[in-house]
């Protein structure tokens, strides 16, 4: 059974405990709106075949808002605080979108406790057009005019129409940016607009096995950005989700749990022969 509890700084965690020899704990971090619920699907599929832990990033759900100016090392320092409370000396870290530029920044400065990463549906070196973007978004945000406007984000995650299939998604992912505390979201966005260029120089320097995942018609964390980013990484590789787009893990959590499945194999067989 899950259980959710609070860290000493105030983070909101859920996990889901398993004593599977041989398979490595998993830590979900989620992208800016969203909250520890996101992974509800990824934690109900890995439950019992090894530990699993999602949290409320600095802003999101019911943990403490990150500083006024803050930096991906205020995330990264979460996610250390994280793998302490859980006891944890190395675990898999899956993030998405803006979680994936917290699981990169953490690989590269404690790469002793990442064993493995999946930076998910991550932007890498966005074109001047997406770039323009998410600034002018960020400047909507910083005057207050694009609070409670989420058709657009909608839009891009869903298209014009929603499938039926993922009505029931659709409806889920509305009324969670609906109610995502504005603060919090404004300054992780700041972070989100802003880094996508801050680990093209890292990524060489990856010491532990990656998974660059996104989805096809994904049109801000393109898979040409994965393709990239797997390039730079000496042990990375990129997937690409036929027909899916930037919420695939809550959409269609069974095409994605399963090449996340198949990494968290490659990285558990890693680990024992380390």
């Amino acid at each position: 059974m899950a259980e959710t509890f609070f860290l000493k700084d105030g983070t909101c965690c859920q996990a889901e405990r398993s004593e599977v020899q041989g398979a490595l704990p998993v830590v979900f971090i989620h992208g800016v709106g969203m909250s520890h619920r996101f992974w509800a699907p990824q934690m109900k599929a890995f439950a019992g075949q090894r530990s699993c832990v999602a949290y409320d990033m600095l802003g999101h759900g019911e943990s403490p808002l990150p500083p006024e100016k803050a930096k991906l090392e205020d995330y990264a320092t979460q996610l250390d605080r994280v793998l302490d409370a859980n006891g944890f000396e190395k675990a898999i870290i899956v993030g998405h979108s803006m979680g994936a530029l917290v699981t990169l920044q953490y690989a590269l400065t404690k790469p002793e406790r990442a064993a493995g990463i999946v930076p998910m549906n991550a932007v890498f070196q966005r074109s001047a057009a997406q770039k323009a973007a998410v600034l002018k978004r960020l400047a909507e945000l910083n005057s207050g005019e694009a609070r409670l406007d989420v058709s657009v984000t909608l839009k891009r995650w869903f298209g014009d129409v929603p499938a039926p299939e993922a009505t029931e998604a659709f409806t889920a992912l509305k009324q969670a940016l609906e109610q995502v505390n504005p603060v919090g979201y404004s300054r992780s966005y700041a972070l989100f607009a802003t880094s996508d260029e801050v680990h093209a120089a890292g990524l060489k320097h990856l010491a532990m096995p990656a998974c660059f995942l996104t989805g096809e018609f994904d049109p801000n964390s393109t898979p040409a950005m994965s393709e990239a980013m797997a390039r730079l990484a000496p042990q990375g590789y990129a997937v690409s989700l036929p027909g899916e787009r930037h919420m695939m893990s809550f959409i269609s959590p069974a095409a994605t749990d399963a090449v996340l499945s198949q990494f968290f194999a490659q990285v558990d067989a890693a680990s024992m022969t380390d």
